[in-house]
């Protein structure tokens, strides 16, 4: 029975992980001509020209923006979720996982709804008797997008790691006289280190190949590479490219998720070998 449910899960994926890697691979090393394909490199000479590398840098760096406002944002949240007097925290949690069970496009839709020129913020303003205010098309809609969508994912993991913590540890530390302050710098926060890790994993790799918000939020006038390889392989049509793009981000990804694993085994050696005070 294990041997029938390993192979089942062997051919999942190599079916739906193997393969598409494969012909990613195929299509980016390649091109065609005359019906022919050849080897070729000229898909990634493209990939650097000084266009390209500006969409990919500005992809990274609103990925980030995201991440370090989900995280300013997300900790003090899980914190006040993982306190053992907060009565509320099961149905807070709830109505966190509430938007979670729509689909990400009606979600961003609602924000573009919400942000629009007749939308309504702008709608209370001018009731207000105030000027109306351009929310939308700009890197900042963008941001306020994938904060949103991406929030829960910060939220979530660092939650798991504070409700982890134990007790006797904190309540040992406040014997010998520690003050909030430095059982939060010297327990709390290193033991939750690993919940931060996670939560910046889960958030900045969807961040970083969004397209639906950028398209929705930003207009179409900031591209970013999720549009950029959507554009490639839904409206050029040159396939060969759009896969050169899917490998880079691949290797972005892999090396920001490397320095996130390498950061998280760093801080576990030092819980288990070092002195919390």
């Amino acid at each position: 029975m294990r041997k029938t449910f390993l192979w089942s899960y062997i051919f999942w994926i190599i079916i739906f992980i193997f393969v598409p890697i494969v012909l990613v691979c195929y299509y980016g090393f390649t091109q065609e001509k005359n019906n022919l394909f050849f080897f070729s490199l000229d898909n990634f000479s493209r990939v650097f020209k000084l266009i390209y590398i500006k969409v990919f840098f500005r992809s990274i760096v609103l990925a980030l923006i995201c991440t370090l406002i989900c995280f300013l944002i997300g900790y003090p949240v899980a914190y006040i979720l993982a306190e053992k007097n907060f009565k509320f925290s099961s149905q807070l949690l709830f109505l966190l996982l509430v938007p979670m069970w729509m689909n990400m496009l009606l979600r961003t839709y609602a924000w573009f709804v919400i942000l629009e020129n007749n939308g309504l913020i702008n709608f209370v303003l001018s009731f207000m008797g105030l000027k109306k205010i351009s929310f939308l098309y700009n890197n900042q809609a963008i941001v306020l997008g994938m904060v949103y969508n991406f929030l829960p994912f910060m939220i979530l993991p660092i939650y798991n790691s504070l409700k982890k913590i134990d007790l006797n540890i904190i309540e040992a530390a406040q014997d010998l006289g520690a003050n909030a302050f430095k059982i939060f710098i010297k327990i709390i926060l290193p033991l939750s280190l690993s919940g931060i890790f996670s939560g910046v994993t889960m958030v900045f790799m969807p961040a970083v190949t969004s397209f639906i918000i950028s398209n929705l939020l930003g207009g179409g006038k900031f591209m970013l590479i999720g549009n950029l390889i959507e554009q490639e392989f839904l409206r050029t049509g040159d396939w060969h490219f759009g896969c050169a793009l899917s490998i880079i981000l691949i290797i972005i990804i892999f090396c920001f998720d490397f320095i996130f694993r390498l950061g998280n085994k760093k801080n576990n050696n030092d819980n288990y070998g070092g002195s919390l005070f």
